[in-house]
C-alpha cells in the first residue's frame, strides 16, 4: 500500500475508533438508569431489595431472587464487569439482550445469560433466546434436547477451566456483543464465543440468585460495530 493510502487508512480507523464511548453504567451511589424486578416484592413491598449499595460497591444479596435491569436498550457494545463473591461462592449471572420480563420460572427475563457461577463462569444459558457455538453436541448435549425453554438443554458450557481467580479475589468478565455474536472473556481468557444469536439488542441485567456478589465496575463501550479487534 502506498504511504498516502496507508496514512488515510490509519486516519479512518482513528476516526471510527473515536466514535466509541466508554462509561460506567452505575454511579455506585444510587440506582439511576436501572430498575429492579424481584417477583417476591410484588407480594411484600416491605421486604428488603436484594440489590444495595455498600461501601461503594453494588451488591447482590442473592435473596429474594430477581434482577436489576438497565432502563436503556443496547446493541454493538463491550461490557466489562468486575465482581467477587462477598461470602460463600456460588451462583449469579450477567444477562445481555434482555427483553420480556419473567418468561422463565416467573423470574428470568428473555435473554442470553453469561454465567458467573463459581467454576462455571462464562457458560451461556439460553432464556427464551438461542445462540450457536462450535462443538454444540459436546458442550450442550444431544441436539434433540436443545431449546430455550424449561425442560430443554439451555446450558452451553464454556471453553476453559481455571480462568477464575481464587476465592475472595476480584474477577473481570468482558462481554462483546456485535451483531448476532457474543464473546465472553474471564480474566483475559476467551471462554465462549457464540454466533447466530436470535437477538442482537436489549437491556442488560445482573442477577440476585444464590450467592452474595459485589460489583465494583459495570462499564460499557458503545459503537463497536465500527471498530476492529
Amino acid at each position: 500500500m502506498k504511504k498516502p493510502l496507508l496514512l488515510a487508512a490509519f486516519a479512518l480507523l482513528a476516526t471510527t475508533a473515536a466514535k466509541a464511548q466508554t462509561y460506567s453504567l452505575f454511579n455506585f451511589k444510587d440506582f439511576s438508569g436501572w430498575h429492579i424486578d424481584v417477583p417476591a416484592l410484588d407480594k411484600d413491598t416491605t421486604a428488603q431489595s436484594p440489590f444495595i449499595i455498600r461501601n461503594g460497591y453494588l451488591v447482590s444479596l442473592a435473596n429474594p431472587q430477581g434482577h436489576i435491569i438497565t432502563d436503556s436498550v443496547y446493541k454493538n457494545y463491550r461490557l466489562q464487569v468486575e465482581y467477587r463473591f462477598a461470602a460463600k461462592p456460588g451462583n449469579c449471572g450477567v444477562l445481555v439482550h434482555a427483553s420480556t420480563p419473567r418468561v422463565l420460572y416467573g423470574m428470568f427475563p428473555k435473554s442470553i445469560e453469561a454465567q458467573l457461577m463459581t467454576k462455571n463462569a462464562g457458560d451461556f444459558w439460553c432464556i427464551g433466546e438461542d445462540i450457536t457455538v462450535p462443538d454444540m453436541e459436546s458442550r450442550r448435549g444431544p441436539k434433540a434436547n436443545w431449546g430455550a425453554v424449561d425442560g430443554k438443554e439451555r446450558r452451553i458450557k464454556n471453553l476453559t477451566d481455571n480462568s477464575e481467580k481464587p476465592e475472595g479475589e476480584w474477577n473481570t468478565m468482558v462481554l462483546e456483543c456485535l451483531g448476532n455474536e457474543v464473546k465472553v472473556w474471564v480474566n483475559g481468557d476467551l471462554v465462549n464465543h457464540g454466533t447466530n444469536c436470535t437477538v442482537s439488542e436489549g437491556n442488560i441485567a445482573l442477577q440476585a440468585e444464590g450467592s452474595e456478589v459485589e460489583f465494583r465496575k459495570v462499564e460499557i463501550t458503545r459503537g463497536l460495530k465500527k471498530l476492529t479487534r
